[in-house]
C-alpha cells in the first residue's frame, strides 16, 4: 500500500503528469472557447432563424386569409380553423387574427383554453411575428403568431435541436481533454525515454563511471542533447586520464631531480662529494628543473581561473612575434635549427602584448622540442578575413589526424618519451589555447607525419574605422549628458 502511494506521488510530481495536464488544459480551453463562440454566435444566428421562419408562416397565414376574404368579402365570415389546419403549427403556437380595428377576430389561445399550460395570449410574448392581411391593396386585418412560454420565436423541436447540438459540442469537448490526455501521455512517455538516459548517464559519472554513454542517435533536439552529453563525458573521461598520466609524470619528474638533489646533498654530508661550484651547480640546476616545473602548472591555473585580468591595447603582432623569434634564436642555433620570422606589413590587434608572446614562445619551444636537428622553423603574420593570424611551421615530427585533434589537451604529448627527456610536461599548448580562448580566438593544428606541423593562432584584428565610429558615437553621447537641460 505504502509503495503504491509513493508511486502515486512520484507520477503526480513527475515531468509525464504534467504532460499530461498541460495537454488536458489546452484541450479544454478550445473546447470551451469553441463551446462560447458556438454558443454566442450559433445561438444568435439559430434565433434569428426561427424568427424569420415564424414571420413565413405569418406571411403564408395571412395569404390564405386574403384568398379566404376574397370569396366572402368579410373577416369574420372566414374559416380560421381550416387555415390552423393548412398552417399544421404546433401544440407550442399560438395564432391571432386581428380585424383593421384591432378587434380579436380568431385566437388560438381562447380556443384551447389556458388550463392545458400553454399560458396567455400575445400580451405574455416578448416576440410577435405579425404579417398584414390585405385585399385589393388595402390592409383588410393582421395575423399574429407566437410561441407559448418563450420570449423568442422557437419552437419546441427547434429548442430541441439547439439543446441536442450544445449537449455534443459539451461530449466532444470531454473526449477531446481525454484524448488530449492520452496524447500527453504518450508524448511524456516518447519525450521522457531519453531524458532518462541521459539522467542515468549522469547519475553514473557522478558516481565514478566515466564510461557510461547515452547511445542516442537521431537529428531531434534531445537527440543532439544526449549526443553533446556522450562528447562532454568522453572529454572529461580523456581529461580524467591525462591527469592520471599528468600524476605519473608529475611523480616521474619530480622524484628524478629531488633523488639526484638528495643524493648529491648527502654525499657533500658524509664528505664523498666536496662543497664545491660544481656539486653546487649540480644541485643548482635540478632545483630550477623543479621550479619550471611548477612554474608550469602554475600558469595554466592561473590563466583557467583567470585570476589576472588582461592588459589589453593595441599592438602591432608583427613586432611582438620578432622579438619573440629574437629572444629565441639562441635556443634555436644550438639545438641545430633554423627560425625566421616573415612579419610584412602591419597588422594589428587588441591583445594583452605579454600573453599573446608567451603562446608564441610555447609554440616555437614545441617546435623545437620536437623537430630533429638540421630542420627549421618559421613564423608568419598575417590578417585574413578580419583576423590578425600567426602560423608557426616547423619541420619535424609531424602528426597524425588523431593527434591534431588531442594536441592541444592538457597533458597530452605525442612523444612522452621525447618529451619526458626534454623536459616536457605536455601542458605548453594548453596554455597557449587557453591564451587564444581569453582573446577571443581560434587556435588550430595541422600537420603530416614525418613532414612537419604547423600551429595557427587567430584573434580578431583591429579595425581602426570602427574603433573611431564608436570614439565619435562615445564623445556625442558624451556632450549630449553635457549640455544644460531646459527648465
Amino acid at each position: 500500500m505504502a509503495k503504491l502511494e509513493g508511486d502515486h506521488k512520484r507520477f503526480r510530481n513527475s515531468y509525464r503528469a504534467s504532460m499530461m495536464v498541460a495537454f488536458a488544459m489546452v484541450a479544454a480551453t478550445t473546447a470551451a472557447i469553441t463551446i462560447i463562440v458556438v454558443w454566442l454566435v450559433f445561438g444568435a444566428y439559430f434565433a434569428s432563424y426561427t424568427s424569420d421562419n415564424m414571420k413565413s408562416v405569418a406571411s403564408f397565414a395571412a395569404e390564405r386569409i386574403s384568398e379566404e376574404y376574397s370569396y366572402v368579402r368579410s373577416m369574420g365570415s372566414v374559416n380560421y380553423n381550416l387555415v390552423m389546419e393548412n398552417l399544421q403549427l404546433g401544440e407550442d403556437a399560438g395564432l391571432m387574427v386581428l380585424d383593421t380595428n384591432g378587434n380579436t377576430l380568431y385566437d388560438s389561445s381562447a380556443s384551447a383554453g389556458t388550463a392545458e399550460g400553454k399560458g396567455e395570449g400575445p400580451g405574455s410574448a416578448s416576440q410577435v411575428a405579425i404579417a398584414a392581411v390585405t385585399h385589393g391593396g388595402e390592409d383588410v386585418g393582421s395575423v399574429r403568431i407566437w410561441i407559448y412560454g418563450s420570449d423568442v420565436l422557437m419552437s419546441r423541436p427547434d429548442i430541441a435541436f439547439r439543446d441536442n447540438m450544445y449537449q455534443s459540442l459539451f461530449m466532444a469537448g470531454g473526449f477531446a481533454v481525454i484524448i488530449a490526455m492520452l496524447i500527453g501521455l504518450w508524448f511524456s512517455r516518447s519525450l521522457m525515454r531519453p531524458i532518462r538516459k541521459i539522467s542515468a548517464a549522469a547519475q553514473e559519472i557522478s558516481q565514478g563511471n566515466l564510461a557510461a554513454r547515452t547511445g542516442l542517435q537521431g537529428g531531434n533536439e534531445l537527440s543532439r542533447l544526449g549526443q553533446q552529453f556522450d562528447v562532454m563525458a568522453e572529454s572529461i573521461e580523456r581529461d580524467r586520464d591525462m591527469e592520471m598520466q599528468l600524476t605519473s609524470d608529475v611523480a616521474h619528474e619530480l622524484r628524478t631531480p629531488l633523488m639526484a638533489i638528495q643524493a648529491t646533498v648527502e654525499a657533500m654530508i658524509d664528505g664523498v662529494y666536496d662543497t664545491d661550484p660544481e656539486h653546487l651547480a649540480l644541485v643548482d640546476g635540478e632545483v630550477r628543473r623543479l621550479s619550471r616545473l611548477v612554474d608550469a602548472l602554475l600558469k595554466l591555473s592561473r590563466l583557467e581561473r583567470r585570476s589576472q585580468p588582461m592588459n589589453e591595447e593595441v599592438n602591432d603582432i608583427g613586432e611582438l612575434v620578432d622579438a619573440v623569434v629574437t629572444s629565441h634564436e639562441v635556443l634555436v642555433q644550438d639545438s641545430g635549427l633554423q627560425i625566421e620570422a616573415h612579419t610584412g606589413k602591419p597588422v594589428k590587434a587588441v591583445c594583452d602584448k605579454d600573453l599573446i608572446k608567451q603562446a608564441v614562445a610555447n609554440l616555437i619551444s614545441n617546435a623545437v622540442r620536437y623537430t630533429p636537428e638540421g630542420g627549421r622553423i618559421d613564423v608568419y603574420v598575417r590578417e585574413e578575413d578580419g583576423w590578425a593570424v600567426i602560423d608557426v611551421k616547423d619541420t619535424g615530427i609531424g602528426m597524425t589526424p588523431e593527434e591534431e585533434k588531442m594536441v592541444f589537451s592538457r597533458f597530452w604529448r605525442a612523444d612522452s618519451d621525447r618529451g619526458r627527456k626534454s623536459g616536457g610536461l605536455g601542458i605548453g599548448l594548453s596554455v597557449v589555447k587557453e591564451i587564444v580562448s581569453q582573446h577571443k580566438g581560434q587556435i588550430a593544428a595541422k600537420g603530416e607525419k614525418g613532414v612537419g606541423s604547423t600551429f595557427t593562432i587567430m584573434i580578431p584584428a583591429y579595425d581602426e574605422d570602427a574603433s573611431r565610429k564608436q570614439a565619435r558615437a562615445a564623445m556625442r553621447a558624451f556632450e549630449m549628458r553635457q549640455r544644460p537641460q531646459k527648465k
